[in-house]
């Protein structure tokens, strides 16, 4: 691995030890395993309470937003009178609506389109994982982030799963040094949500990275570096034109309740969680948001990680900590920050079989649960 973190792999087929089945094949069989055991849990306690699984999962809070664009397009406005909140549709990004319009505009197509996105993300996670710790940490990697606590996203007909999907392959692309295509991604994946520009940051770093200290002259490496964050910047200039202002995406954010505060936001959140009286949800959300900090700390402290999984990750966790608005969402915007789970994979690795199957099953079933807590008992907005 080179300082700018590209990876020289055999063109071989990874296999595992024990048979001839792909890794990779055994790593998409670990996530749908896993997600598929969330999604039954999750069906049979609709069913339970009363509730239709296919609303619950495919229909619920920003579900109704992206399925209202892409059976009606743009234009929608929500006004609260209690709050102040004037919520626009036009802070949803474009492309997942436009997604589950071609694939016919239902909450079953909303799912479809989101179940698709998180297996075409769980093959990349390994690949990049695969990359850079080796076959059994990747098959791993892929396990872990199944069974992260809001792993419950990548069963909803959300965005986190397109977006993780498009950031993954961008990544791998970048360490196999297919410039064209990491910039393709990164447009693509800056269509998908606002957080999509930590893709094109990843890209356009380790572009820069190539031209300016590797003296690289290829017209990829340019492209990559100037086109990677043109779909992020598009959408964001169509709202400004649609609305007559400049600034008009931000106006439509800061009017849900949505802005850039520098962590202070964050900061009271997790002050008032710490020095007690709240609810049990806020208290998870803290454990997770500062377990992300640590992991981030150990990543950046690992020899020879890849520039481009460091850049990506720590976009993500600046914008969802650094953004004031509704905290119980954080955890759903780290989602696709998966290279954080890199050094568990490893650990896990060199650990006996039995005893990462143990943790993974382990932490599935605190996944189920958390997850049913999440859509049937706190019930809040993910």
């Amino acid at each position: 691995m080179t300082a700018t973190g590209s990876v020289s792999v055999s063109a071989r087929p990874q296999v595992l030890r024990a048979g001839r089945v792909p890794a990779a094949l055994v790593a998409l069989g670990v996530f749908a395993a896993v997600r598929i055991g969330g999604a039954v849990v999750l069906a049979v306690g609709a069913w339970w309470a009363g509730r239709s699984p296919v609303r619950v999962l495919g229909h619920s809070w920003d579900s109704v937003w992206y399925l209202g664009i892409a059976v009606h397009g743009y234009g929608r406005t929500q006004m609260w009178a209690g709050s102040g909140l004037v919520q626009s549709d036009y802070a949803f990004f474009p492309l997942y609506p436009l997604l589950v319009r071609m694939a016919g505009a239902t909450p079953w197509a909303g799912l479809l389109v989101a179940w698709t996105a998180a297996a075409v993300a769980a093959a990349g996670v390994y690949r990049v994982g695969e990359l850079v710790l080796g076959r059994r940490a990747g098959v791993l990697l892929v396990a872990l982030w199944a069974a992260t606590p809001h792993s419950v996203v990548l069963t909803l007909a959300y965005t986190e799963p397109l977006l993780a999907a498009l950031g993954a392959w961008a990544l791998y692309a970048v360490l196999r040094r297919r410039w064209l295509w990491a910039a393709g991604l990164a447009v693509l994946a800056g269509l998908t949500r606002p957080t999509g520009i930590a893709v094109a940051a990843a890209v356009t770093a380790v572009a820069l990275h190539a031209l300016l200290v590797r003296r690289s002259r290829a017209p990829e490496v340019w492209a990559a570096a100037l086109l990677a964050p043109a779909g992020w910047a598009a959408y964001v200039l169509a709202v400004g034109m649609r609305t007559g202002d400049p600034a008009g995406y931000f106006t439509v954010q800061r009017r849900w309740g949505s802005r850039f505060d520098f962590g202070s936001y964050t900061t009271d959140s997790i002050w008032r969680v710490l020095t007690g009286g709240h609810v049990p949800l806020a208290t998870a959300v803290t454990v997770v948001v500062l377990a992300a900090a640590g992991f981030l700390a150990v990543l950046l402290l690992l020899d020879r990680m890849p520039p481009a999984l460091l850049v990506y990750t720590a976009v993500l966790l600046v914008i969802a900590y650094g953004g004031a608005g509704y905290f119980e969402s954080k955890p759903r915007f780290l989602l696709p920050a998966f290279p954080l789970l890199l050094p568990v994979a490893a650990a896990m690795a060199r650990a006996r079989p039995r005893s990462a199957v143990a943790v993974t099953a382990g932490l599935a079933g605190l996944s189920y649960g958390y997850g049913l807590y999440l859509l049937l008992v706190a019930r809040v907005p993910l």
